[in-house]
């Protein structure tokens, strides 16, 4: 890895998880490997303190949401490549040096393999995430880890970010499957909502997310998930039979919901998922 890593933390009111993402990020790094900003977005809580704590540079503004904390943080930050890192995601200094070593390749965005925390979450949300992560293992790309870093070309195509619900999607459709990559070597600790219903909600926020990509002219170009695809996992005796009937149910869920939103002429505004937070009992 050559130079200085740039890394750009938006949060808004995640004095509880911070803390531990901070550790894992600075316990194995190497003085001056790596420039962290934390953006402190219309937090009620104590975000800001918790990052002073670990003598990060912290950027404290009342605008809320995460894209206006992406473009303030991005603003401030001098070199590359740049590293965009969830507040609530846990990703060590040797995985930073992975992606790193993906852009000096020649890699124009590259983002980590996630591993999912399912720890006290519900037997449904489990057998779905089983499901997902089978279905998804070739289709992840920057895409759903929590994480993704860019080099300076890649920047150029991205910033200024519009305000899209989905910015790591938004990232992902932006470079071919050429000019990206996925590190092998680094992994991200993504903690998913534990609760049914949270799952649904969160489910239904990443389709909204999704379709206002399409609508913005950023479609996909690989194939969507087929039920004909999730049929042959079932019958080669890759998914079990439960475990496809709570994939299922959660994907009609999330349709109903966001029927309902529509008809009712409201959409819910995006908050952090309280299931996957739990606060921390120290560094």
């Amino acid at each position: 890895m050559s130079g200085v890593v740039s890394v750009v933390i938006p949060a808004h009111n995640e004095a509880g998880v911070l803390g531990r993402t901070l550790h894992a990020l600075l316990s194995g790094a190497e003085p001056g490997e790596l420039d962290v900003v934390v953006v402190a977005n219309a937090c009620t809580d104590g975000t800001a303190d918790v990052a002073r704590a670990f003598g990060v540079r912290v950027i404290d503004t009342e605008v809320p949401g995460k894209v206006p904390a992406l473009l303030l943080g991005d603003r401030s930050c001098a070199g590359f490549p740049r590293l965009y890192l969830d507040a609530d995601v846990e990703l060590s200094a040797a995985s930073v040096r992975e992606l790193a070593g993906c852009v000096d390749a020649g890699a124009l965005a590259c983002a980590p393999v996630p591993e999912y925390d399912l720890t006290g979450a519900s037997a449904l949300v489990t057998r779905f995430h089983r499901v997902l992560e089978h279905l998804m293992v070739a289709r992840r790309g920057l895409a759903g880890t929590g994480a993704y870093m860019l080099a300076e070309q890649g920047h150029a195509r991205i910033f200024p970010m519009p305000p899209v619900i989905a910015d790591d999607g938004y990232v992902h459709r932006s470079f071919t499957a050429a000019e990206a990559a996925v590190a092998p070597g680094a992994r991200s600790l993504v903690r998913p909502p534990r609760s049914a219903v949270a799952t649904v909600r969160r489910r239904a926020r990443v389709r909204r997310g999704n379709a206002e990509l399409d609508r913005l002219g950023h479609r996909a170009t690989g194939a969507p998930v087929s039920l004909g695809e999730l049929r042959g996992a079932v019958r080669a005796g890759e998914v079990g039979l439960l475990d496809a009937g709570c994939y299922l149910a959660v994907l009609v869920a999330e349709r109903v919901l966001l029927t309902w939103r529509r008809l009712r002429g409201t959409q819910a505004s995006w908050s952090a998922d309280t299931t996957s937070r739990a606060a921390e009992s120290g560094r």
